[in-house]
């Protein structure tokens, strides 16, 4: 080998390993750079998923705990007590002691109410009604007088139906019938009035228990009047 070409060779291999160390150099970084860069993001989502998790004193939280707590046995209970309170607040009531025995009808004044009794003792019907404005009837035993199927009122003010008469009034017959209409066929109370003292005489009842009880009661039926 020449003395002029030894130097050159010494060069071009002093380049070569400079070029080898940079590169293992920048495969270090890299491969770093790759390890790490899941790693942040492992960590970012985790930091993100946390952020958006309701704090210890958050209301979803909260809301969450009270139901829980309110959800044992106790509470149970106390819905169970509530539901049988509001049944028994709809049932309907019994008919008022010392109204008699046997298949009756039962009208009470004070609670303007109908009770339809068989003779077992059981409720077949039983609903509000609207008496007279008038004490003109006195409490006692009477009994089915006769039976209308269509009615004209006393002084020809309008009509009735369902007409079942067990009394004398002042100077009419009294008797349970539908609520009337006038001349024009408007009715003259409404369903919602019943159980308030509206009649001039009668007892008043919607027509589907008008009805009921012109079934239960063929003349000679008992019927109790209670205070």
């Amino acid at each position: 080998m020449s003395k002029h070409r030894a130097p050159r060779l010494a060069a071009r291999r002093g380049r070569a390993g400079a070029l080898a160390l940079a590169l293992g150099v920048t495969l270090a970084v890299g491969g770093a750079a790759v390890g790490v860069l899941p790693q942040l993001t492992a960590e970012k989502a985790s930091a993100d998923q946390a952020a958006s998790l309701p704090s210890a004193s958050s209301p979803i939280e909260t809301a969450s705990l009270d139901k829980i707590l309110t959800t044992g046995p106790a509470s149970a209970d106390a819905e169970r007590t509530a539901k049988v309170s509001a049944a028994a607040d709809r049932a309907d009531p019994a008919p008022p002691p010392g109204s008699g025995e046997g298949r009756r009808i039962v009208f009470d004044q004070g609670d303007q109410r109908v009770w339809l009794i068989r003779s077992d003792e059981s409720v077949e019907r039983t609903y509000r009604v609207s008496g007279s404005k008038f004490e003109n009837l006195e409490p006692g035993s009477y009994e089915v007088l006769s039976k209308t199927r269509h009615a004209t009122a006393f002084d020809a003010s309008g009509t009735m139906e369902y007409f079942v008469r067990f009394a004398t009034g002042f100077s009419e017959p009294i008797g349970f019938h539908s609520v009337p209409r006038d001349n024009s066929g408007k009715l003259e109370q409404t369903r919602s009035q019943l159980g308030q003292r509206l009649s001039a005489g009668c007892v008043r009842q919607w027509k589907p228990d008008a009805i009921a009880l012109w079934d239960f009661a063929p003349v000679g039926t008992q019927v109790v009047v209670t205070a």
